[in-house]
């Protein structure tokens, strides 16, 4: 984070805001701790507090982000999960499965192009 305020980065952090609360936010990273370091750079830390699930903040930011990254010419980004059927709704696709550092089973990889 300190990278980014400091503009020694392109890559950032998003937040969304109720007031003084940071109710969801994420993160774009160089690596989010897998194998495939050429697939780079990775959106990170995708979080909605509980009580404002559903109401599409995480897509908005994910929207935010895809476009920040492109507006930078920094296309395509890569995100790793487990969920199936969210990251879908917001155009990214499955690509590969790859292996998380120290984690004993593979992790979907998705790309937006």
């Amino acid at each position: 984070m300190e990278a980014y305020l400091k503009k020694e980065t392109e890559y950032g952090w998003y937040l969304c805001m109720n007031g003084d609360k940071i109710v969801g936010g994420m993160g774009v990273i160089e690596n989010d701790f897998h194998d495939r370091k050429d697939l780079t750079p990775n959106v990170c830390a995708v979080y909605t507090e509980k009580d404002y699930r559903c109401k599409g903040i995480a897509g908005h930011l994910l929207n935010m982000v895809v476009d920040d990254m492109k507006s930078k010419g920094i296309t395509p980004i890569y995100l790793v999960t487990d969920h199936t059927g969210f990251y879908e709704r917001y155009d990214w696709e499955f690509l590969c499965m790859v292996q998380g550092d120290g984690e004993p089973n593979m992790t979907r990889m998705y790309i937006h192009r």
